[in-house]
C-alpha cells in the first residue's frame, strides 16, 4: 500500500505549507518508509512517533548550520508524520507512543494489516487519483515544471 502514504501525503504537505521549496519527493519517501513493516509482517520503530522525531532531530543536528539542507531533508520525517496520521496508528496508543508506552513492539500489529481488502484497493484508488490530480494542478505535465521537480522535488512558485 504505497499510492494512498504517496498522494495523501503530498496532497496535506502542499496544501498546509503551499511552499514551493518544499522536496515533495522526500515527503513521499519519508510518506512510504513505514510501509516498509508491511514486508516484515510486524511493526518496527518506523510506525512510531519516536522513530519520525529522533529522524527530524538528526537532519536538525547533521544538517546545522545548513538552512537549506536542513529544509530539504525536513521532507522526510514530515512524510513519516502524515504516515502516521493516514494509517491512523495515532489511535494505537502503544504502538503511536513506543517505548514510552512501555509495550513489547513485536507482540503489536502494522496498523495497515487489519483494514479489509476492498477499503485497501478503495484508499489505492483515491492515492492514485490524488497524484494524478496533482500531476496536473501543479503543472506537472509541462516538461520544464517536471525536470524541476525531478532534479530537486520543487514546484513552480506560480503553481504551489
Amino acid at each position: 500500500m504505497l499510492l494512498w502514504f504517496a498522494g495523501l501525503a503530498w496532497l496535506l504537505v502542499w496544501r498546509v505549507f503551499r511552499s514551493p521549496a518544499v522536496d515533495y519527493r522526500l515527503v513521499i519517501l519519508g510518506a512510504c518508509l513505514p510501509s516498509l513493516d508491511l514486508l516484515i509482517g510486524r511493526p518496527t520503530p518506523l510506525h512510531t512517533v519516536a522513530a519520525a522525531v529522533v529522524v527530524l532531530a538528526l537532519v536538525m543536528v547533521v544538517a546545522r548550520g545548513r538552512r537549506l539542507a536542513q529544509r530539504q531533508w525536513l521532507s522526510i520525517p514530515i512524510g513519516m508524520f502524515a504516515h502516521l496520521v493516514l494509517d491512523t496508528t495515532w489511535a494505537d496508543t502503544e504502538l503511536f507512543w513506543w517505548p514510552v508506552s512501555g509495550a513489547d513492539l513485536g507482540a503489536l500489529e502494522v496498523p495497515e494489516v487489519s483494514w479489509p481488502l476492498a477499503l485497501v484497493a478503495v484508499l489505492e484508488l483515491v492515492g492514485l487519483a490524488v497524484l494524478v490530480g496533482l500531476w496536473v494542478r501543479l503543472g506537472l505535465t509541462e516538461p520544464e515544471h517536471r525536470e524541476r521537480f525531478r532534479r530537486t522535488g520543487h514546484l513552480a512558485r506560480d503553481l504551489a
